[in-house]
């Protein structure tokens, strides 16, 4: 990992004062938030270690960061002032300034998690394709339970829309959440993910495309995640909004792939222990469907 140098930038820091002892300080990377403490006077160079320290298995070293400073006259971030030295109370985060192109698109079991968003008995009738979408959400749960990866389920507002299909077994979810946020990214979210070492990739799918999917995952990119969508298994009600959704999304880095192509790059090797699994999984459960045309 390379980190940029502090700027010069107004506000949030200064020389600190004599003295000695340890100030508190909140490290912010990616969703996550932890609490911990540096010497009374730490600077860059220390603020460095601890990041490191605290995140050093969820940091791609492959990438460039920047360290901010919360300024509170600002009520934002800025980039962390040259010459700051740490002397009272204060949150940073790191926060990566490119991506290697070669680096996107990697999913490995270890650093991903499945996001099933809103699958709905009340949106059966509405949302087009539904039956198709059920049928590969399901295939998808099943492929996580194979490999060993965090499922996260929402549902939108259940007391009025209904809990999730009984065609989409929900055993072993890490969380099912109930919601009125259109985005899954809740506290609850948040912490659950906090659990979860390493988490570098969200394959999400569900619905709808234009609504919790697209701000699901502008919210996750915005934390420094990558994100799957899996395009023939998210739907929308109308077919307009779910294509000029689906290339917004395309267009700000999101991947748009398949079903098929996730589980596939999640065993990576024929020689891979549950191949035959998911292999079977696909063959059984391949929706014939236009779904797919209209991406």
């Amino acid at each position: 990992m390379a980190a940029a140098e502090p700027g010069a930038a107004p506000g949030g820091g200064g020389c600190a004062p004599a003295g000695g002892g340890s100030v508190p300080v909140l490290f912010c990377f990616s969703v996550f938030a932890r609490p911990s403490s540096v010497p009374h006077g730490a600077g860059y160079e220390l603020l460095i270690q601890k990041f490191l320290s605290l995140y050093g298995d969820q940091i791609d070293m492959h990438r460039k960061f920047v360290v901010q400073l919360f300024a509170e006259e600002w009520s934002q971030y800025i980039d962390l002032p040259k010459g700051f030295l740490v002397n009272e109370r204060c949150k940073v985060r790191l926060v990566p300034l490119q991506i290697q192109i070669t680096t996107l698109g990697n999913l490995t079991p270890s650093s991903t998690v499945f996001f099933c968003c809103d699958m709905q008995e009340r949106f059966r009738p509405a949302i087009k394709y539904f039956g198709d979408i059920i049928s590969v959400g399901q295939r998808l749960l099943q492929g996580a339970r194979l490999l060993g990866i965090p499922v996260i389920v929402t549902e939108q507002y259940p007391k009025g829309l209904g809990s999730t299909v009984q065609e989409i077994d929900l055993t072993g979810a890490k969380l099912v959440l109930p919601k009125t946020k259109f985005s899954m990214v809740l506290p609850e979210v948040e912490a659950a993910l906090a659990e979860i070492p390493g988490v570098r990739s969200i394959v999400l799918f569900g619905v709808e495309t234009h609504v919790c999917i697209q701000q699901t995952a502008l919210e996750l990119i915005g934390r420094g995640l990558e994100v799957h969508i899996v395009a023939d298994a998210t739907s929308s009600r109308s077919m307009m909004d779910r294509m000029f959704a689906l290339e917004r999304l395309a267009r700000t880095g999101i991947i748009v792939t398949t079903s098929e192509a996730i589980l596939l790059q999640l065993v990576a090797d024929k020689e891979h222990p549950k191949f035959k699994e998911i292999q079977n999984l696909i063959k059984a459960s391949a929706p014939e469907s236009g779904l797919l045309s209209k991406v």
